[in-house]
């Protein structure tokens, strides 16, 4: 049965409410489901019925395509100014002795360790100190791109560049032009946690807010560039927050049609200040994804990332609107190990990923920043591999 059949066996369910049958017809037809109705899904919908409509809209964006990248992660450093509940990762500076700032040098010098293997983008996000400004990121995007001119610079959240153009004295438009001249290509959607003051100023105060991120995402789309949106989801949040989040992010790519994928990130709870709060379901996960796919239309791509949520709940995720778990990647990204991640050491070659995909019957497609096809692995035979290579996933794109 395909997927436009078994969207129509759910609308002849006579068993089904009036809203969620009108909900199936929307999305059977291609319409846009009102702010109401994403409420209505997540407090009513069961997941068979969530699966089978974010699974239609997936395959007819993509069909079975599902993506990944090679890519390695460079975290200049694990300390910040701001003091953020949910996180694991960073570390205050009285905490400085269990953190680390790296030089201009050292960073380069991790760049320099991945000459030569067949990596597409470096993935730059951290923590915010006062001498990682606008000056030294300017010049460390120019030393990547003359470094090496190929690799796809990714960098730094709207948390980051608040910080450094309040400091700068100069406007959000100004600030991203010059990060643009000096080499940056696209930026990642951490920071976005959940928009709504009721719970940002519970979880993320200090930082900038729902409407400053989204502004300075809005500035970098003018430019005619890309970007990445997330939302934090499964802690002290309601489902209202959820759907008002994914609306100020549909309302801007309305406007812009700048971002490229959306990656609904789960809380967890170890080793940080919320560890009180328990984390939600694999059921809840799935229903997110799904949610997410069916709500936010106007995005091509929902991501999932397998090291997050396991490599089996990633791939149950496929059939759950995501088109997208990310990368190969080794075990010295953090920021989700430290905060309580199934997998503590994560590492999967491009052979192992490949395989992982095509078990739930989906094809592997290699894909590079801005989802051009570097290989289709659909016929790709793999050598006995003696060393697999891994590199590093970017945690919050």
């Amino acid at each position: 049965m395909n997927t436009t059949d078994q969207v129509e066996k759910i609308l002849a369910d006579t068993n089904l409410s009036t809203e969620l049958q009108n909900i199936a017809h929307k999305v059977l037809h291609g319409e846009r489901i009102s702010f109401d109705e994403g409420v209505y899904l997540y407090e009513h919908a069961e997941l068979g019925y969530l699966g089978v409509l974010a699974n239609f809209v997936r395959e007819q964006k993509h069909g079975d395509k599902t993506y990944f990248n090679r890519n390695f992660h460079l975290e200049p450093t694990n300390l910040c100014v701001y003091d953020c509940k949910f996180c694991s990762y960073s570390r205050l500076l009285k905490q400085k002795e269990e953190g680390w700032a790296l030089t201009m040098e050292q960073m380069l010098d991790i760049v320099k360790k991945y000459d030569g293997e067949p990596v597409t983008e470096v993935h730059i996000v951290g923590g915010v100190l006062p001498q990682y400004d606008v000056a030294f990121y300017s010049a460390l995007f120019t030393a990547i791109k003359q470094h090496r001119p190929d690799l796809h610079v990714k960098a730094l959240t709207p948390v980051e560049y608040h910080y450094i153009f309040k400091k700068a004295k100069i406007d959000y438009a100004t600030g991203m032009r010059l990060m643009k001249e000096a080499g940056l290509e696209s930026i990642p959607g951490g920071g976005a946690e959940i928009f709504h003051p009721e719970v940002r100023d519970q979880i993320a105060k200090d930082k900038c807010t729902g409407e400053q991120w989204l502004a300075i995402h809005e500035e970098w789309h003018k430019l005619g560039m890309r970007s990445n949106a997330t939302m934090l989801y499964g802690h002290i949040e309601k489902f209202w927050h959820r759907v008002d989040h994914m609306e100020k992010l549909r309302e801007l790519q309305d406007r812009t049609g700048g971002f490229q994928t959306f990656i609904p990130l789960k809380f967890r709870n170890q080793h940080n200040q919320m560890s009180d709060v328990p984390e939600v379901s694999v059921i809840e996960d799935l229903r997110n994804y799904a949610i997410a796919r069916i709500y936010m239309d106007n995005f091509d791509h929902i991501k999932a990332y397998w090291a997050m949520i396991s490599r089996e709940t990633a791939q149950l995720s496929l059939n759950y609107g995501v088109d997208d778990i990310d990368g190969t990647l080794d075990d010295t990204t953090k920021i989700y190990s430290m905060a309580g991640a199934e997998e503590q050491t994560p590492a999967m070659s491009t052979k192992e990923l490949v395989n992982l995909i095509k078990q739930v019957g989906r094809k592997a497609i290699e894909r590079d920043t801005l989802y051009n096809v570097v290989t289709d692995f659909e016929h790709v035979v793999f050598e006995e591999e003696k060393k697999p290579a891994y590199y590093k996933l970017p945690v919050v794109n």
